[in-house]
C-alpha cells in the first residue's frame, strides 16, 4: 500500500509519497516540483506511480504556494516567479540533505523532476547540483533569460505601465544567468534526461527546450549518456497520462 504523509522539513511543507512496507528502507529518491500558481497535492497521480515502482517521492510546497501562500493574486506571484524558482533549486537541496542524513534517500540514486515551473526548476537543478543522477522535465524551459524576456513581453501586452522598471528587468535578466542550463551547454553532465512537452502549449512553448536538447545530442552521443525528447500531438500546458507513464518508466530503467 502506498502512504501519503504530510511532512515539514526545515520549514519547507512536503507530501511524502511511499510504500508503506518500505517506509524505513533507504530508497531511490525522486523530488517532484509543482508548477505556478499550483500546489503539491496535484501531483498525487505520478507521485502514486513512483511509489509503486519503490521510489519515495518527496514533492515540496514552493514559495508563496499553497500552504506558503500570502494571498498573492496571479499577477503579483508571476512578479515574484524568478525568486520562486530560485528559491526553490535552494531548498531543494536542503530537502535532499536531509532525507539522505535521516537514512531514508539512497544518494547514489535520486532523481528531479517537476511540472511547467516544476520543470523550469529541474533544469536549474540540474545546471547547479551534481548529486542528480537521472532527471525528467515536464513541459518546462532550460532558457531561463529567453523565458523572462517571453514573459515581460506578455505582461507588456495586458498592462499600461510595467511595474518593474527597464534597469530592474535588465537585473532581472543578469541575476538569471548564472542558473540557466541554455548558457552553459560545455559543462553539462550528461545524466539521463527525459523532456516532454505538448506541441500546442502556449505557456510554455516548446522550442526552447527542444533546441537545448538538439544542442546537448551530440554531447550524450560521444558519452553514450541517453536523452530523449517526447513532443505529443496536440498536447497543451496539461501533463497527460502518457507523460506521467514515461516519466515513470524513464525513473524505474535509469534509475
Amino acid at each position: 500500500m502506498v502512504i501519503v504523509n504530510r511532512e515539514v522539513i526545515k520549514d519547507i511543507p512536503v507530501l511524502h509519497v511511499v510504500k508503506q512496507d518500505s517506509m524505513q528502507e533507504t530508497l531511490p529518491f525522486i523530488l517532484f516540483v509543482h508548477g505556478f500558481t499550483s500546489v503539491k497535492e496535484r501531483n498525487l497521480t505520478i507521485a502514486y506511480l513512483l511509489a509503486e515502482k519503490g521510489f519515495r517521492v518527496v514533492m515540496p510546497e514552493a514559495l508563496l504556494h499553497g500552504e506558503r501562500s500570502e494571498g498573492y493574486d496571479e499577477f503579483k506571484l508571476g512578479l515574484n516567479f524568478w525568486k520562486i524558482v530560485k528559491n526553490t533549486i535552494h531548498e531543494l537541496e536542503v530537502l535532499k540533505n536531509e532525507y539522505v542524513r535521516m537514512g531514508l534517500a539512497d544518494e547514489t540514486r535520486i532523481g528531479i523532476s517537476g511540472t511547467s515551473m516544476g520543470g523550469i526548476i529541474t533544469m536549474g537543478s540540474l545546471r547547479r547540483y551534481d548529486w542528480i543522477k537521472s532527471a525528467v522535465c515536464l513541459m518546462g524551459s532550460p532558457a531561463y533569460v529567453e523565458f523572462a524576456e517571453f514573459q515581460v513581453e506578455n505582461v507588456r501586452k495586458v498592462v499600461k505601465e510595467m511595474p518593474m522598471t527597464e534597469e530592474e528587468i535588465q537585473q532581472e535578466y543578469e541575476g538569471l544567468k548564472e542558473y540557466d542550463p541554455s548558457l552553459s551547454v560545455e559543462e553539462w553532465r550528461p545524466i539521463p534526461l527525459l523532456f516532454w512537452h505538448g506541441d500546442r502549449d502556449s505557456v510554455v512553448p516548446y522550442h526552447s527546450a527542444y533546441n537545448f536538447y538538439e544542442k546537448l545530442k551530440p554531447l550524450y552521443d560521444e558519452s553514450g549518456g541517453e536523452i530523449s525528447f517526447l513532443l505529443e500531438e496536440k498536447g497543451v500546458h496539461i501533463v497527460s497520462h502518457y507523460a506521467m507513464l514515461e516519466a515513470t518508466k524513464w525513473f524505474e530503467k535509469h534509475l
